[in-house]
C-alpha cells in the first residue's frame, strides 16, 4: 500500500528566493544538520482528504500557525517518490509575512529511550529557517530536494510561477 503525505514549501524573495524548511524534532535527528530537515508534510488518506487541505492541516499541526495562504491558492509542484515507496506531494505558496516568534511546534510521543518501557513527548520539529535553495537540498531529506528543483523551475518559467 502506497503511503502519501502532502506538504506545503513556503518561499519569499528577500531579495533572493529562499525557502522555509524545518528540522525534524526527536532524539533520531537531534545530532544531525545535513539530511534531518523536511517540509512541513504528512501523511494522509487520499479518499478521505485532498493533498492540499492536508498539506494545510499538517502545517497548522507542526508549526502551530495556519498558512498564510489558503488551500485553493496553493500552487502544485509536484509529486516525488521517496526510495522507500512514499509518495509526497508538495505545494508551494509566497509566505515571506509569516511570523516565526508565532510558530508552536506540535509534539508527538515515543518509547525512549528505546526498550525502557516509558514514553516521552517530542516536538514534530524543533525549528525552522529561511534558507537559499542550494542550502536547502544540503539540508533536506533526499526524497524533498527535487521540490526545490520544480519551485525554481515554475519561477523560472514566469511571473506566475
Amino acid at each position: 500500500m502506497t503511503v502519501h503525505s502532502a506538504g506545503l514549501l513556503l518561499y519569499r524573495v528577500q531579495p533572493a528566493l529562499e525557502v522555509l524548511i524545518a528540522h525534524m524534532g526527536g532524539p533520531f535527528w537531534a545530532r544531525k544538520n545535513e539530511g534531518a530537515w523536511s517540509i512541513p508534510k504528512g501523511e494522509f488518506d487520499p479518499a478521505e482528504e485532498s493533498a492540499a487541505d492536508a498539506a494545510a492541516r499538517e502545517f497548522r499541526e507542526e508549526l502551530g500557525v495556519t498558512a498564510p495562504a489558503d488551500p485553493s491558492d496553493f500552487a502544485e509542484l509536484g509529486t516525488f517518490a521517496y526510495a522507500s515507496g512514499k509518495r509526497v506531494t508538495v505545494f508551494v505558496a509566497e509566505g515571506g509575512d509569516l511570523d516565526l516568534t508565532a510558530l508552536s511546534f506540535g509534539e508527538f510521543e515515543m518509547e525512549w529511550p528505546p526498550r525502557s518501557g516509558r514514553t516521552a513527548s517530542f516536538p514534530e520539529v524543533d525549528r525552522v529557517a529561511w534558507v537559499t535553495p542550494a542550502r536547502a537540498r544540503e539540508l533536506l531529506v533526499k526524497g524533498q530536494r527535487p521540490a526545490i528543483d520544480a519551485l525554481e523551475a515554475a519561477r523560472a518559467a514566469g511571473p506566475e510561477g
